[in-house]
C-alpha cells in the first residue's frame, strides 16, 4: 500500500507552508505584523489544500514507503510542527501586547476623563464610561 505521489505532494505542500511560516516569523520578529504572508488568500488556499491532503492520508502509506522517502516525510513533518509552534507563540505574544496597549490606552483615557471626586456625604456624580475605544484608531 505505497503511494509515493501522495507523500511527495504532502512533502511539497509542507515545504511551501514552512517557507511561509518562516517568513512570517521573520516579519513578526521585525515588528511588522501587518505584513504577514499567512493572511494572503493564496496561502489560505495552500493551507486548506494541505489540511485536505493530511486528513485523507493514511499513516500506513508512509510506513510502506521506501526509507529515503519516509525519512524526508518525517523530517518535513517535524520541521512543520516546530515552525508552526514558534509561529503560534509569536502571534500570541503580538496579540497580547496589542491588547495590553489598547487596554492601557483605554484606562488612561478613562482616568483623564474621570470626574473630580469631592469630599462630601454626596459625591458629585458617578463615573461614566468614556468610550475609550473610540480613541484608538486601530480598532
Amino acid at each position: 500500500m505505497t503511494d509515493p505521489a501522495r507523500i511527495e505532494r504532502l512533502i511539497a505542500l509542507a515545504e511551501r507552508l514552512v517557507a511561509v511560516l518562516e517568513s512570517d516569523i521573520t516579519i513578526l520578529k521585525s515588528g511588522n505584523p501587518a505584513a504577514l504572508k499567512s493572511a494572503d488568500p493564496e496561502v489560505q488556499k495552500l493551507t486548506a489544500q494541505y489540511g485536505q491532503e493530511a486528513r485523507n492520508f493514511d499513516i500506513r502509506i508512509a510506513q510502506a514507503a521506501p526509507l529515503p522517502l519516509r525519512t524526508r516525510f518525517l523530517a518535513i513533518t517535524a520541521k512543520f510542527r516546530e515552525v508552526l509552534q514558534l509561529h503560534t507563540r509569536l502571534l500570541a505574544r503580538v496579540k497580547n501586547a496589542s491588547e495590553g496597549m489598547i487596554k492601557a490606552i483605554a484606562e488612561e483615557v478613562n482616568r483623564m476623563n474621570a470626574p473630580t471626586r469631592t469630599y462630601g456625604p454626596r459625591p458629585g456624580y458617578g463615573a461614566q464610561s468614556s468610550g475609550a475605544m473610540v480613541f484608538n484608531r486601530v480598532v
